[in-house]
């Protein structure tokens, strides 16, 4: 079974790899798909957030990665992957999960979701917090992998 995991990834922080870690045990692949967002612009340029992750990934044969600036849903479906991959960090991000499964399903024609709740250890990591600590000079090493927090330090810092 193949499975994608969409977002935008600006940064990929400890809590998505805790997800993707897990889903590449349950899903013969997992597609990280890193979902261009109108709604928000991105920090990270996308070639590098790929880069970023392929190397935080790569101890992880069936990990695989590209981008899409359209619906997911319309993009599983175009290259048959059964189901979508979703973490969540508590209940609060239930409901808008669960409408979007909804909707996505109904899209689809019957792609499933997976929900997969993070490690606590990981539950108050956002990406937009990472940024918004390395504003005030804060330490983001408990928040993203190591390959991550070298690259925003060098290039943001």
């Amino acid at each position: 079974m193949r499975a994608i995991y969409p977002g935008s990834f600006d940064p990929l922080t400890l809590g998505h790899l805790d997800i993707i870690e897990r889903a590449a045990k349950i899903f013969d692949e997992v597609l990280i798909l890193i979902s261009e967002n109108t709604e928000k612009s991105a920090r990270i340029s996308l070639d590098q957030r790929i880069r970023l992750i392929e190397e935080a990934c790569k101890s992880m044969s069936n990990i695989k990665t590209s981008s899409n600036s359209g619906l997911t849903v319309a993009y599983a479906k175009e290259h048959g992957y059964d189901c979508l991959i979703r973490g969540m960090r508590a209940a609060s991000d239930f409901e808008g999960e669960l409408e979007l499964s909804q909707i996505n399903h109904a899209l689809s024609d019957g792609l499933e979701t997976v929900f997969l709740m993070t490690d606590p250890k990981h539950s108050f990591i956002r990406a937009s917090r990472v940024w918004e600590l390395l504003k005030y000079d804060g330490d983001i090493s408990l928040m993203v992998p190591e390959n991550v927090a070298l690259y925003i330090n060098t290039n943001y810092r």
